[in-house]
């Protein structure tokens, strides 16, 4: 037999970029909703120029709640948007800023995900008259297309205020737990007996990661509110395990998934078949690999190591079985993965 792969769709690969590229500063998440906004422009040529006013929009939105957006002591863009939020520099200067100093490093690395290019790129670089342009490929243009491009946008933002929050609360990841809201249904975390920051909606933080499918059922999901799709957020050991005492939070990071309305209701406060729960492993085990706080709050709640992690899987999913006694999967399944 003669194994063979696909190459990973391009949402698959946009969504790498976002969870998977390194994260030194936020500007690769300002650069990707900047390309999301533009994509409605009729012409597949961008040049910097275009790309500033977004651009910039987008970090003095974030600066105006989190000062810090790199790991960097000092960044002369960052310095330029501070004083235009002061006051201190013009639209225009800031402008003519985010243009010479904004693009230098972004350009280059937001399409590198584990030290390669990705298989399809969305843009291509180039100079024109000797200034440098992007030309938006079909691939991207392709992505515009796709059922899950209106909730990308989201999924940045979400990923965004993770990766801003844990640097702003200079919280040692270790210690960094994020608790979920079942009510609001957000993410967020308690900094003293006082004081709750909320991070995220819990659904655009999970959404990337199971790639805008149901966790069951791979049916598509979205995460759009008002949609007749819109999905919801399941408890993969039921809610109802809270009652039976179980050593764990039930409403911890790692038990929460994304599903179809119809499918969810159909589970019920059942258990998932056997098989799911290795699908729920290997979920958690996807969050970790993204190193960012979501990571950080299932290693502390399901253990510091791969054995350990599975070994909790398997004890509680034991314990909750054994008061649900009948395992449940979907009516409908279609083929994925994620």
């Amino acid at each position: 037999m003669q194994y063979q792969v696909n190459d990973p769709s391009l949402e698959s690969q946009w969504r790498s970029l976002i969870l998977f590229g390194k994260n030194s500063a936020t500007y690769k998440f300002a650069f990707a909703k900047t390309l999301l906004e533009l994509a409605e422009r009729e012409t597949s040529a961008v040049t910097l120029s275009d790309l500033a006013q977004p651009f910039a929009r987008h970090l003095i939105e974030h600066l105006q709640q989190h000062d810090k957006q790199g790991s960097a002591a000092t960044s002369k863009f960052l310095t330029a948007c501070r004083q235009h939020i002061a006051g201190e520099v013009s639209q225009e200067q800031l402008l003519q800023q985010t243009e010479q100093l904004g693009f230098v490093n972004v350009l280059d690395a937001f399409q590198v995900v584990n030290g390669g290019i990705i298989p399809h790129p969305f843009y291509e670089q180039h100079r024109v008259h000797g200034k440098l342009q992007l030309t938006l490929t079909d691939h991207f243009l392709r992505l515009k297309e796709s059922f899950h491009f209106q909730i990308l946008p989201q999924e940045a933002e979400a990923r965004w205020r993770l990766v801003e929050t844990a640097w702003n609360l200079k919280i040692n990841p270790n210690l960094l737990e994020v608790q979920y809201d079942e009510a609001a249904s957000m993410f967020f975390i308690e900094r003293d007996l006082m004081r709750r920051v909320d991070i995220t909606s819990v659904r655009d933080a999970l959404n990337g990661y199971q790639k805008g499918k149901c966790f069951y059922s791979f049916q598509d999901i979205s995460i759009v509110a008002g949609s007749a799709q819109l999905c919801t957020v399941d408890h993969f050991l039921p809610h109802l395990n809270k009652q039976a005492h179980l050593p764990a939070n039930i409403n911890g990071v790692w038990n929460l998934v994304l599903a179809d309305r119809t499918t969810n209701g159909h589970k019920s406060a059942r258990v998932p078949a056997l098989k799911y729960l290795q699908r729920l492993y290997q979920r958690n085990e996807f969050f970790i690999e993204s190193k960012h706080p979501l990571a950080e709050t299932i290693i502390n709640q399901t253990g510091a190591t791969r054995e350990k992690r599975r070994h909790f899987l398997q004890r509680h999913y034991q314990l909750a079985l054994d008061y649900s006694i009948h395992q449940w999967q979907p009516i409908v399944e279609l083929p994925g993965s994620f």
